[in-house]
């Protein structure tokens, strides 16, 4: 049997004009800042406009640890989006951009897949409406009159070893994780170690997506602590006066894109920070915006529920006010054969023993969302190879645990293949009301926050932490931060932070490297183990069969 390929059937679209898509929403065309015939942002003044109508409901879809075997988060969630319409609601979806990085390098895009995808998909994975680019050109801005400050005089009495903002870049180049810059002599400035992150996990990134207008993104961006002088007070953007022209860069960025579904149906894709890195979730604004529009909004949080989901509910929710209604945890039979043990390889091949070893990760991430006080439901995202008796074997795992998992083959058949998870969800909203509470209280201290996390989300016995990494954190709680919440940096692949451990693992310590303070996103970033926020390319990178063929179309980017 063969299949169209992703890149087939984003092709074949039947695209309405985004003008189209927007009137389904209830926006009027004069509102749409269009970027061609499919794709616009919505403007700030209608967005403003919305302010005293009803919220929709917030579903979460969140997934176990991804794994080779493939999970489809955002597939699932440009399905259940289609599904909800297909069954009379009105329903929107919320996902984030992709990076460059990841395109060229492994993981490839983030449109979905199959017929659950959103388009123009191809747009999306690339340049898109520009907004990473202008997030790179804000973040770099500042870097750029740091230094400049620095070199005329230094009137802050910044302490050069203490310089606390890297330069980005959205793509893989670990070549550029350290560096010494300002060389070359007197006329170039203070030589000193720097270095650069991946843009999806600067600061400046996390805020547009925490912002909730332009106002707050400018108080932000002048919240960001840039470095520290010789008695350790800190510097701040304001102070090097980048805020107001890093605003003006960010104006039209702040705006949320609408795209829409292979089924038309209107989707909302802004911002992009990654979840083992940042904070992992699409914008606050887009968020919003997309519930006082629609009666039931589906939005992603990345990678797994360890981290995307918790990050979305104790940062994400608890900062905007949001309170979410439902989550679905995508899981695959594929997946739940490779935590229980079978090779990439092997896995087109029944075996129902390894399912059940490899499902108390799915059961771990279902515990962890009990947690939080939303009633959740298992999406089982469905494969070819897999086989009935192995379905059922996932399904009896699930109603062990109290919850129940549902059959969904939106790949192959689009909202025909998700309206039995549609149904459920909208049931399980009216049925279990939401009992939604942060895992951690605001007031507790910021290391208490990240054992915690440990704790009760990763089952680490303890947190190993040196007494440099203790004593930031006292400091930063003595200077007005110990309120923010932490954001843990941690591989995606594993609860433990070695990523070959797979499974529900117990017995296991979660040692810190480092933290960072992002007063301006408003968190304390946590990093554990070896994760990088600059990634590396792999050994042969996507780009290397990206290109553009004979007919003028791209090959090689999904």
């Amino acid at each position: 049997m063969s299949f169209k390929t992703d890149i087939e059937i984003a092709r074949e679209a039947k695209k309405l004009p985004i003008q189209e898509v927007g009137a389904k929403l209830g926006i009027p065309s004069a509102e749409l800042l269009p970027f061609g015939h499919d794709k616009a942002k919505v403007s700030e003044t209608f967005i403003k406009s919305l302010a005293r109508k009803e919220d929709g409901r917030l579903i979460l879809v969140t997934a176990i640890n991804p794994t080779p075997a493939g999970e489809g988060k955002t597939t699932t969630t440009v399905g259940l989006g289609d599904g909800l319409n297909k069954i009379g609601k009105k329903a929107a979806i919320c996902i984030r951009e992709a990076s460059l990085g990841p395109c060229f390098g492994m993981k490839g895009g983030a449109a979905g897949g199959g017929y659950a995808q959103v388009v123009p998909m191809e747009d999306m994975n690339l340049h898109f409406t520009g907004d990473f680019h202008a997030i790179t050109s804000a973040h770099n801005l500042l870097a750029a009159m740091l230094d400049n400050h620095i070199y005329w005089g230094n009137e802050l009495d910044i302490d050069i070893r203490r310089v606390a903002f890297r330069r980005v870049l959205d793509m893989n180049d670990r070549a550029l994780r350290e560096i010494v810059c300002n060389l070359g002599g007197v006329a170039n400035g203070f030589p000193r170690e720097a270095g650069f992150d991946i843009t999806v996990a600067s600061e400046v990134m996390a805020i547009l997506c925490l912002a909730t207008d332009l106002a707050d993104l400018e108080r932000r961006l002048g919240d960001i602590i840039v470095a520290y002088r010789r008695d350790r007070s800190p510097v701040f953007c304001r102070d090097i006066k980048a805020d107001g022209a890093m605003t003006v860069l960010l104006q039209q960025a702040m705006q949320p894109n609408l795209v829409q579904t292979l089924e038309n149906n209107p989707a909302f894709v802004h911002g992009g920070p990654f979840a083992n890195i940042a904070h992992g979730c699409n914008s606050v604004v887009a968020t919003t915006t997309a519930l006082k529009l629609a009666d039931y909004v589906v939005t992603e949080a990345g990678f797994g529920a360890d981290l995307g989901a918790e990050k979305f509910l104790n940062i994400k929710c608890r900062k905007a006010g949001l309170r979410p209604d439902a989550v679905v945890i995508v899981a695959t039979v594929r997946a739940m054969k490779m935590n229980g043990g079978v090779a990439k390889a092997d896995l087109g091949h029944e075996n129902v023993d390894a399912v059940k070893k490899g499902c108390p990760n799915l059961g771990r991430h279902i515990e962890n969302i009990k947690q939080f006080g939303v009633p959740a439901v298992v999406a089982i995202n469905h494969f070819v190879t897999d086989t009935d008796a192995e379905v059922e074997a996932l399904k009896a795992f699930v109603a062990e645990q109290g919850s129940e998992a549902i059959l969904s083959t939106h790949w192959a058949n689009g909202s025909e293949g998700t309206t039995e998870l549609a149904n459920k969800v909208v049931a399980l909203i009216d049925g279990s009301p939401s009992q939604y509470a942060p895992l951690y209280p605001s007031e507790m201290p910021l290391f208490e926050k990240i054992e915690t996390i440990a704790k009760r989300i990763y089952r680490a016995d303890e947190v190993i932490a040196d007494a440099k990494i203790r004593d930031q954190l006292k400091q930063w709680e003595a200077q007005g931060y110990g309120d923010l919440p932490v954001c843990m940096a941690k591989t995606q692949y594993s609860f433990t932070t070695d990523p070959n451990r797979r499974g529900a693992p117990t017995g296991h310590s979660l040692p810190i490297r480092e933290v960072r303070l992002s007063a301006g996103a408003g968190f304390v970033v946590v990093i554990c183990g070896d994760v990088m926020t600059m990634p590396g390319l792999p050994r042969v990178p996507s780009a290397e069969t990206i290109k553009i063929n004979e007919n003028g179309l791209i090959d090689g980017l999904f």
